[in-house]
């Protein structure tokens, strides 16, 4: 069994979690017992093994209770960015049929929510806040003080689902089937974790990243499945990651591309004065890193900088240890969980050296919840039990896979995944724009940026006012992260003549003198 229940049961006093800012710990015993009245809150709720609940929240260790609570409830657990405006939560909320939604009054969309968009979650009976009681939302705490601290008697496994792209730019939930096994039973990513980055009840694993990412909360909990405990960050600041790899001694922690550039600018003397000697490994995953900047992590910290490849949905993934990626500058690894296809447009697998579809082959059979035709396209055409993440790659002759495009134009922006084509509905719905193509384009800090590139009604109105227009215009109905940083204008936008938009030729004139 590897579960937090064993490691209450033999450490109780352990720190399952940590605050980096406060020190506040929450412990295995403490975890447990917050669990169990959790989960015995969920069934008092109606909430039933297969149902789905909510998370919209910052960091915190109230989110390690309800996620516990939730996975020996048996249920799916949706995780929710606090990036996301009312209207993009309550999509979430309501195409995943979240029966409870456990939030907090710093998420700012959550006024706006209750006031204009709850009526749109019919499924949503239910609301807690990790705040004290209002009139208008119950806590968390004073909810769980209500219930038993045993186990329930239909106790189930459950687990996250994270929400992924859809086809019109919507998200979409990629929904894993549940096992229907007890909570207990051990899981995948432990023995994968165990295994790949050896992980074990000694680990001090530091989580710099949201947890509503699925990386974050995957590589947390499962570290809390294992018996490490975790260091979690409210956000990610370059020199506190320092102080608090020196202040726990922490030996694993997992970062995207943009926390390394970060690091890199601090200064020597401040990188100098903490002790990061008690590192182990450092993971680093989710946008591509330039070369320069991962020798640069080599140079400094070691030969610990460790890269993998993987996807919410569970396809499979690849690994690479520092010394591997010397010797292969710019690969993602080889495959450690399943097996890598390369294939053309047609399904026929490609030789060593030729570029094509990345399909795995051996991972989990995961669907896109109410989109049977995305989940239809990340399959290969003949392999049924092939499925592809929508990228396109090569792998050498030794194995080793090489990234070299996404096939769906997704833009990374400091590990974040931003998609598109919903920028391009919102700014398509503007009166004043013929036409429209959202793109990431080189960042030197964020890896990529959104950039729109706009085609006007009247080309009078390509001026920097408009710009600011347009960009004020996307803010208000999407999160921020997903609106252009920049507007850039054109006459007329390369079409074919069914109407397909060239992006790849716009896209070139901003990459086209990019280097590794």
């Amino acid at each position: 069994m590897t579960h937090p229940r064993l490691h209450a049961e033999t450490r109780p006093d352990k720190p399952a979690a940590i605050m980096n800012d406060t020190g506040e710990v929450l412990t295995y015993g403490a975890l447990e017992s917050a669990a169990n009245r959790g989960a015995q809150l969920f069934r008092s709720l109606d909430i039933q093994n297969g149902d789905s609940v909510a998370i919209w929240l910052p960091n915190s260790l109230a989110y390690f209770e309800f996620y516990w609570a939730g996975q020996r409830a048996g249920v799916h657990i949706a995780p929710i960015s606090t990036a996301l405006t009312a209207g993009e939560a309550a999509y979430i909320l309501a195409d995943c049929g979240a029966k409870l939604l456990l939030t907090c009054r710093q998420v700012a969309g959550l006024p706006e929510f209750l006031r204009s968009h709850r009526s749109q979650c019919p499924r949503l009976a239910s609301i807690l806040s990790t705040d004290d009681d209002t009139d208008a939302v119950r806590s968390w705490a004073s909810a769980l003080a209500t219930q038993e601290p045993t186990p329930i008697a239909d106790e189930q496994a459950g687990f996250h689902m994270a929400y992924s792209s859809g086809t019109t730019g919507r998200p979409k939930g990629v929904r894993l089937p549940l096992t229907g096994g007890p909570a207990t039973d051990e899981h995948d990513l432990a023995v994968r974790q165990r295994a790949t980055y050896a992980v074990d009840e000694h680990t001090v694993y530091l989580s710099p990243a949201p947890l509503y990412h699925t990386a974050p909360l995957a590589f947390t909990t499962t570290a809390q499945r294992i018996g490490s405990t975790v260091v979690l960050m409210r956000k990610f600041d370059p020199e506190a990651t320092l102080a608090a790899i020196a202040a726990y001694r922490v030996d694993f922690v997992q970062m995207v591309p943009t926390m390394f550039i970060r690091l890199l600018r601090l200064p020597d003397a401040v990188k100098g004065a903490f002790d990061l000697s008690s590192l182990r490994i450092v993971l680093h995953a989710a946008a591509p890193c330039p070369i320069t900047v991962k020798r640069q992590m080599i140079d400094w910290l070691g030969p610990i900088i460790s890269e993998y490849y993987a996807g919410s949905e569970g396809a499979g993934a690849t690994f690479i240890t520092s010394q591997e990626w010397l010797r292969k500058p710019g690969s993602v690894g080889c495959a450690s969980w399943g097996k890598i296809h390369i294939c053309d447009a047609e399904g026929q697998e490609l030789p060593a050296g030729s570029q094509g579809t990345i399909y795995f082959e051996g991972g989990w059979d995961f669907a896109y919840f109410n989109d049977p035709q995305k989940t239809l396209d990340s399959r290969h055409p003949s392999h049924r039990h092939w499925s592809t993440l929508g990228d396109v790659g090569y792998l050498d002759a030794d194995g080793y896979l090489f990234l070299t495009d996404r096939l769906s134009f997704m833009i990374i922006s400091g590990g974040v995944n931003i998609y598109p084509q919903e920028t391009e509905n919102v700014l398509a719905e503007h009166p004043k724009i013929a036409d429209v193509a959202v793109i990431g384009v080189p960042s030197a800090e964020m890896g990529e940026e959104v950039r729109a590139v706009v085609q006007p009604v009247a080309w009078e109105d390509a001026n920097p006012v408009f710009a600011e227009e347009l960009i004020a215009y996307c803010r208000s109905k999407l999160s921020h992260i997903k609106c252009p940083r920049a507007i850039d204008f054109d006459r007329a936008l390369p079409r074919q003549d069914t109407g397909k938009l060239y992006k790849r030729l716009i896209r070139d004139r901003y990459w086209r003198d990019k280097t590794g």
